[in-house]
């Protein structure tokens, strides 16, 4: 097997042109809405051969799915595995990495929010979109079920989802809302997380 020499780019696996389409289709979300998603647009976004996009994904469900698939990865980066408190942590670490994850998107990664809410809206008019989001998003949903039972929640599931609803809400406000130009510090995302666990749950320690 021939072995690249130094200096020389890694050829490109299949895995790394799927990034590369996912992150331009979700660049051109953005940038122009569901109506700007083409084939030929993420060709060019992501600087691919022409009918390099319809090889990967040849129709347009599958291009959204791989839009869908690449948001999830992104957004699973904003919080790295490690920062994550285990189900043994308490209310408090869950408070604090909540914290983190909403600070980081609304300053630094507010593109993927303007992308996933153009995608949720999308699956709103695509009953086949709408079962592939919602089975990539219970990656997220589901640890955090079993962190609000390990924080002493009698009812994780229904507190779940008042917390995401709550982070949700308040993504939505900031980022393309009427409060966009007044995002929320770390501090103060804590003690609103604070307030509404404590509402729900009692004492975090």
């Amino acid at each position: 097997m021939t072995r690249p020499t130094a200096g020389t780019p890694a050829p490109e696996t299949a895995a790394s042109r799927a990034d590369r389409i996912g992150d331009a289709a979700l660049a051109l979300l953005v940038e122009r809405g569901m109506r700007g998603l083409t084939h030929r647009a993420v060709d060019e976004r992501a600087g691919l051969p022409q009918g390099s996009t319809s090889n990967h994904a040849r129709t347009r469900q599958a291009l959204l799915e791989t839009a869908v698939r690449r948001q999830v990865q992104r957004e699973a980066e904003v919080l790295t595995p490690h920062e994550l408190p285990g189900p043994e942590s308490g209310g408090d670490a869950l408070v604090d990495a909540l914290a983190l994850a909403l600070h980081r998107h609304l300053t630094d990664h507010r593109s993927l929010l303007v992308s996933r809410y153009e995608l949720a809206l999308e699956a709103t008019r695509r009953p086949e979109l709408r079962t592939f989001f919602d089975s990539a998003g219970s990656t997220f949903h589901t640890p955090l079920i079993a962190m609000m039972a390990a924080a002493g929640s009698p009812e994780p599931e229904r507190h779940a989802l008042s917390l995401i609803a709550w982070s949700e809400g308040l993504m939505f406000s900031c980022a393309v809302g009427s409060f966009h130009a007044a995002v929320p510090s770390r501090a103060e995302l804590r003690t609103g997380l604070d307030e509404l666990l404590r509402g729900m749950l009692g004492d975090l320690a």
